[in-house]
């Protein structure tokens, strides 16, 4: 079945908060990081203000800039009623209200949209979607990351996860994960899958980070090749 924008709900997060979601030093920053599900965040654009090296991996890096535009702007309203019904999962501590949350995101999807075309142009936005094998050599990345994906989603089975973590395995030295919660800000129904299918052969380990917006949700997976 073809990936359809109108199925996808965008919501971008910052630079900032994948500081802070993902413990990245100021070592891992100047690493060579491939990004996946990275959506709208700014996260890419951020980077190349910085002249940091970025490649975001996404389904919907295939459509245009408006199309983009306009599946986020159509996406806000849907979010945010959401988070008012759910707002007693969420710590609202670092983003003090919704209205905040509302600024923050919108912004870092201004950024993103701002700088896709370009982006897109320089190959830092490629269309991808996991768990399909990616174009890139066997240990290209130093680090790979995925932001509120893999894990959360856990409706998507242990079997994509597994062969999704696979493929970023090969192409990366380390990978990240978080949140470790699925949707409803419980344990991942698959987590215990992937940490026994990687045990062996790969360093798997689970850490707190100085993030938590989900209840719960301060802590990402780590798992290195040996």
């Amino acid at each position: 079945m073809a990936f359809e924008l109108k199925n996808t709900v965008p919501w971008g997060r910052s630079l900032a908060e994948y500081k802070s979601m993902f413990n990245l030093t100021d070592l891992d920053l100047n690493k060579k990081i491939i990004s996946f599900g990275d959506g709208p965040a700014s996260f890419n654009y951020e980077m190349t203000q910085q002249n940091k090296t970025v490649t975001s991996l996404d389904p919907i890096y295939q459509f245009s800039k408006d199309e983009l535009n306009r599946q986020i702007v159509s996406a806000r309203d849907t979010v945010m009623k959401q988070m008012i019904e759910n707002q007693n999962n969420f710590v609202w501590t670092s983003i003090k209200d919704l209205e905040e949350l509302e600024h923050i995101r919108m912004r870092a999807m201004s950024d993103f949209i701002a700088d896709f075309e370009l982006g897109k142009n320089q190959h830092r936005y490629v269309h991808h979607e996991l768990p399909e094998t990616t174009s890139f050599k066997a240990q290209a990345f130093d680090l790979g990351l995925s932001s509120h994906f893999l894990i959360l989603y856990s409706k998507l089975g242990i079997e994509f996860h597994i062969k999704s973590m696979a493929e970023m395995l090969r192409i990366c030295k380390e990978i990240r994960v978080f949140p470790l919660l699925n949707l409803n800000a419980k344990k991942s129904e698959v987590l215990d899958g992937i940490l026994e299918e990687f045990g062996n052969g790969y360093s798997c380990s689970i850490e707190s980070v100085s993030y938590e917006f989900q209840k719960g949700g301060n802590k990402m997976l780590r798992i290195q090749n040996k």
